[in-house]
């Protein structure tokens, strides 16, 4: 599991315009313990970091799911207490994995709040080629806003200081479109052919109810987890096949 190593750098002005509330409600946080405290600075100033940034995204997401502040307390509590922000943003990803399409509205000056950065077009383009938002059309051909997904904009606008050319983000989504369609494609067929398929010739047994209504509440963001889980075992095993020799020759 990682750690966080970037130094927090955030007032809690900045914490609360990057994550779309407000001072009073990050207070309100802290208090109740969902949120970590700040590092103090000089001055007693206390400064924030990318953690607390994915933490109240996980908090939104899981309010979004219609869960109480007594049931997010109790979801964060079993959280290891040193989680990196990466490790929550994933975190945030399986609770919302579940949860129907959802993409905000936003001006250009909201969305350049939301990212805690001033963006070029070239910047909106490479985060509308992974995604992570579209042009709104204003219906009289003029540029409208942005459609967003909010869980997705942190991750982007980090990848931006990446330095991968637009042409490759666009490739590796067509890559990742098409393998995660091959895979849902056939895991539904499974769960058709082997699942359901049985169960309609049991719907009479009660037990056999039960059954499916819970497999059904639980599928997807265990599949979900399942996906996440073996792509990155697999990524680490591609990465390390690829770079493992040249990466131990620099060191030598």
């Amino acid at each position: 599991m990682a750690t966080e190593t970037e130094e927090p750098t955030l007032t809690v002005d900045e914490l609360a315009a990057r994550a779309g509330v407000t001072v009073r409600t990050i207070r309100f946080y802290s208090t109740r313990g969902l949120l970590p405290p700040p590092a103090i600075g000089p001055r007693r100033v206390g400064h924030y970091g990318q953690s607390h940034l994915s933490r109240l995204a996980l908090i939104e997401e899981l309010q979004f799911q219609g869960m109480t502040l007594a049931a997010i307390e109790r979801y964060l509590e079993q959280l290891p207490q040193d989680l990196s922000a990466h490790d929550l943003a994933i975190h945030r990803a399986l609770v919302a994995s579940w949860a129907p399409d959802s993409a905000e509205e936003a001006t250009r000056p909201e969305l350049e709040r939301r990212a805690g950065r001033a963006l070029t077009e070239g910047d909106i383009d490479r985060l509308a080629a992974m995604g992570v938002l579209e042009r709104a059309d204003s219906g009289d051909g003029h540029q409208g806003g942005y459609r967003l997904d909010p869980g997705l904009l942190r991750l982007g606008v980090q990848l931006l200081d990446v330095p991968i050319a637009h042409e490759t983000i666009l490739a590796a989504r067509t890559v990742l479109l098409e393998h995660t369609r091959s895979a849902a494609h056939e895991l539904t067929r499974l769960f058709r052919d082997e699942v359901w398929n049985p169960y309609r010739e049991r719907e009479s047994d009660p037990e056999q109810v039960a059954a499916m209504k819970s497999l059904s509440a639980h599928m997807q963001p265990m599949v979900v987890q399942a996906l996440v889980t073996a792509f990155q075992r697999s990524l680490k095993e591609e990465l390390r096949a690829a770079f493992g020799q040249e990466s131990q020759s620099l060191k030598g």
